[in-house]
């Protein structure tokens, strides 16, 4: 934005309005940007544990791999979410030290133009945020799906109760009654 001196002090009030809306939402978005580092870290611990008690049991080999494999995706998709780069934010000192003597239109118009560059900056950096949120997320459906297959199909025929002194029925698909030796 290009305006002479006399133009940002005439634009004052507008340019302070553009200001306060401005910084408000890059609060916003911060706010939204803590808010899904949280849902990413709830969702890595719910990976990690579930993985965890997956190995403690006996499962399928070929989905329980899978199913690992799945909570690996959402651990490390999970962690690069909380681990990406701050989000940028005016730096007090700078700010000072650059419009202090400005007059104020000029300091606001020069400030509105600094946080319209954060805003862009801090905004795809949400969007890879939330795609690999979004990643970590499907990642522990698939996971969660997985485990199941793989510990019913594990299980199919060793479940099966018994009463206390007979022995358990052999898994035949045989219905004919068994032949003494």
């Amino acid at each position: 934005m290009t305006m002479t001196p006399q133009e940002f002090e005439d634009q004052k009030e507008t340019l302070e309005l553009i200001n306060s809306e401005l910084a408000a939402r890059l609060a916003r978005q911060s706010e939204s940007g803590a808010k899904v580092d949280t849902k990413a870290i709830f969702l890595v611990g719910f990976a990690a544990t579930a993985a965890q008690f997956l190995a403690s049991r006996g499962f399928e080999p070929f989905t329980g791999t899978a199913a690992f494999v799945a909570y690996a995706v959402a651990i490390g998709f999970g962690i690069s979410v909380f681990n990406l780069a701050a989000y940028e934010d005016i730096k007090p000192r700078d700010v000072l030290d650059t419009y202090g003597r400005s007059a104020k239109g000029a300091a606001l118009g020069a400030l509105a133009g600094t946080r319209v560059g954060m805003f862009e900056k801090n905004d795809a950096l949400h969007q890879r945020k939330t795609r690999r949120w979004t990643v970590t997320l499907a990642a522990v459906a698939a996971g969660i799906s997985l485990s199941t297959v793989s510990l019913v199909l594990h299980t199919n025929g060793h479940d099966k109760r018994t009463e206390p002194g007979k022995p358990a029925p052999a898994p035949t698909s045989s219905t004919a009654p068994a032949q003494p030796h």
